[in-house]
């Protein structure tokens, strides 16, 4: 079984928050047609939706769901 380090987490969750504000950001501004509403609301939409993937990613770790143990391979010269 692997571990991610929190550090690896933590960019993949930066990541993720800028692709999702960009495209939060570009529905919102077009449904309320004031960019100003629309980057307040994805604001806070993002900063909601980045605290949860974290937390998710953190329980998905602590299962073993759908992962193997491969044993070690040992080469013989």
């Amino acid at each position: 079984m692997f571990h991610e380090h929190h550090s690896r987490i933590f960019l993949k969750s930066t990541t993720w928050f800028i692709l999702a504000f960009i495209i939060t950001f570009t529905i919102l501004t077009l449904i309320n047609k004031d960019w100003r509403t629309g980057l307040v609301e994805a604001v806070i939409v993002q900063i909601l939706k980045a605290f949860l993937y974290y937390i998710h990613e953190r329980l998905w770790n602590k299962s073993n769901f759908g992962q193997k143990l491969k044993r070690p391979t040992i080469v013989m010269k």
